[in-house]
């Protein structure tokens, strides 16, 4: 239970105004075997769909720890599927938190980077194109980097990609960078935050 470790700190860090979590169910969904994560691994060559969760599960690829962190410092939570079915919801917010949202809908993609205040705190965020159908709960990749040709880098050819902190999992040079709507983060910071997080939560309340 890495939130406990900063019971004695809650009330510095809790959240302090109208922000919300976005928690990654579809990026969670994906990482199913036989699923859209193991085509991109090279497991399969026909992976491209996937079922539709419908519990938080907390996983690493879905940020689990961060996700336990920020809800237990009281800060909203929403999800993909939240967004994509109503994008104004974002409205209702003056700060919107991103985790690992890796796949994502076109409406999630659109309304996530027209918000004035989104904190990327997971790199490879907003990667992968996807569409869900509700009907039967199933999720297809319609773009994604190498997806459909091996051209592409970005499932929306998005100009502030920063997949390339992915693999930077130590954040020893750890620091928020601005964007053109708000800021990013430089490493991938899913094992800090356990245990050495605080700094990174302190500067996020204020960002």
């Amino acid at each position: 239970m890495p939130e406990l470790n900063y019971y004695d700190r809650y009330e510095e860090l809790k959240s302090n105004g109208k922000t919300a979590v976005i928690y990654p169910i579809i990026t969670q969904s994906a990482y199913d075997w036989n699923s859209m994560h193991d085509y991109y691994a090279g497991y399969c060559d026909s992976c491209i769909h996937a079922k539709l969760h419908t519990a938080y599960e907390k996983t690493y690829s879905a940020s689990g720890n961060g996700f336990r962190i920020l809800e237990f410092l009281g800060y909203d939570v929403i999800d993909d599927i939240d967004i994509d079915k109503n994008p104004q919801i974002l409205d209702k917010y003056d700060k919107i938190i991103l985790l690992h949202n890796e796949y994502v809908t076109k409406k999630e993609f659109d309304a996530i980077i027209h918000h004035p205040n989104v904190v990327y705190l997971y790199p490879n965020s907003l990667s992968s194109e996807v569409i869900v159908d509700y009907s039967s709960n199933n999720i297809t990749l319609i773009r994604g980097p190498g997806y459909p040709t091996s051209n592409i880098t970005n499932g929306f050819d998005w100009e502030y990609d920063n997949t390339v902190f992915l693999k930077d999992w130590d954040c020893k040079s750890l620091e928020f960078y601005p964007v053109a709507n708000g800021h990013m983060l430089n490493c991938y910071p899913e094992t800090l935050l356990p245990n050495y997080g605080y700094e990174l939560l302190k500067e996020l309340k204020n960002l």
